[in-house]
């Protein structure tokens, strides 16, 4: 059994992670320079072969790492093969932002979250076309990021700024998001993909993300982890903590932040329904 409890051995399996992102990232942008093409799958979301690419190697190294940790992977659930969780497992996104990639955009990410009791703890992101790493472990404290060639410097959110700034999906945009950000004052946003806004927070450079629309748990466990390594958190729409392993590993949507208080964003949800 994997003792994750031990800080050494969280050291080594985040190294690992490490590993694990960047080679995979590697692999997508040697697909991404060599073209490919597009499927369709059946909830009508793309899908390419950099997306199982990057997968497979990503579940080839957590074999290696922690063999008996169960691992729920975007593409694998998709041909419903979910392993059954417990207390701790992880969430694999290979390629978070697959539309993005598709339009030869440069928000697209690899994504790998620890769960442990329904909530991240360990989490990388990667996104190759940019060269960023992010790295964050609740449990030992570290928080950190990292471009290409470069050192790694420590994460951290800031204090709240008024007005806030806010980061908004590129593809997302409901009028519940805007509703909210009109309610908390926010003028100034940031239009950024994937899981970078997860990063943008960690990094100090905004202040809020809300989401009502729903994600998967993959789309968030990893930048979630880096959030809260870095000091910030995420809450469910009605506030409380936005918890992992819900079923059919289903958010119905969530606001992440980082040093602002933020208000519950079900309200705004409700308006539409």
């Amino acid at each position: 059994m994997t003792d994750l409890a031990d800080l050494n051995t969280r050291k080594v399996l985040m190294e690992g992670l490490v590993a694990a992102a960047l080679k995979a990232g590697a692999e997508i942008w040697r697909i991404f320079e060599a073209g490919f093409e597009v499927e369709i799958k059946s909830d009508a979301s793309p899908v390419t072969i950099a997306d199982r690419a990057a997968e497979t190697i990503i579940l080839e190294a957590l074999l290696h790492l922690t063999p008996d940790v169960p691992v729920v992977a975007e593409e694998e659930a998709e041909a419903g093969r979910t392993p059954k969780v417990g207390e701790r497992f992880f969430l694999v996104d290979p390629l978070d932002g697959t539309k993005e990639f598709v339009r030869r955009g440069t928000d697209f990410t690899v994504n790998i979250g620890l769960i442990e009791h329904g909530t991240p703890t360990m989490g990388a992101i990667y996104a190759p076309a940019r060269g960023e790493l992010y790295i964050g472990d609740t449990v030992t404290g570290e928080a950190w990021f990292r471009r290409d060639g470069e050192e790694r410097s420590a994460l951290q959110v800031r204090p709240p700024q008024t007005p806030p700034t806010a980061l908004a999906s590129k593809s997302h945009d409901v009028p519940e998001t805007e509703a909210y950000l009109h309610a908390i004052g926010c003028v100034e946003r940031i239009s950024i993909g994937s899981s970078l806004k997860f990063g943008l927070l960690a990094r100090g450079q905004a202040d809020i993300y809300p989401r009502p629309s729903p994600t998967m748990e993959w789309d968030t466990a990893a930048g979630h982890a880096v959030l809260l390594a870095a000091g910030g958190l995420a809450f469910a729409p009605d506030g409380s903590p936005l918890r992992y392993g819900k079923p059919g590993f289903f958010n119905p949507g969530f606001v992440a932040s980082g040093g602002m208080d933020a208000p519950a964003i079900a309200a705004f949800m409700d308006e539409r329904a």
